[in-house]
């Protein structure tokens, strides 16, 4: 079982950078590839970047690719969100998710674990 909790959420001007970090408990952490998702209001929640164990692989959404990166420290059991050059299409909440299975998922149902969130608001 793994619990996710997200932080670094905020409120930043367009063009603002801003770290996010999902803080995972339990000793099996290395054992999930890990995802971030956001959703904004009305919209459905969507696949924003992944990572896979051991985070030799990465893959990205088009919309963020070039501006956001994740990373992860197993020895932290932290998975980290950087998102620069943000813009105000970006504002959603931001939920990091672990995947036993499969890596890079573009899906919510391909995770097996959520965080409850935090807020990014990036005003114009």
């Amino acid at each position: 079982q793994v619990q996710l909790v997200e932080s670094g959420g905020g409120l930043v001007q367009a063009g603002d950078s801003l770290k996010l970090s999902c803080a995972a408990s339990g000793r099996t952490f290395s054992g999930y590839a890990m995802g971030w998702f956001r959703q904004a209001p009305g919209k459905e929640r969507e696949f924003v970047a992944g990572i896979s164990w051991g985070g030799g692989r990465t893959s990205y959404a088009d919309s963020v690719k070039g501006r956001f990166t994740i990373s992860r420290d197993d020895a932290k059991n932290t998975v980290y969100l950087q998102m620069n050059s943000l813009k105000s299409e970006d504002t959603a909440i931001y939920y990091c998710a672990a995947a036993r299975t499969a890596w890079g998922a573009t899906i919510p149902i391909s995770y097996d674990h959520w965080g409850q969130g935090t807020q990014v608001t990036v005003s114009s």
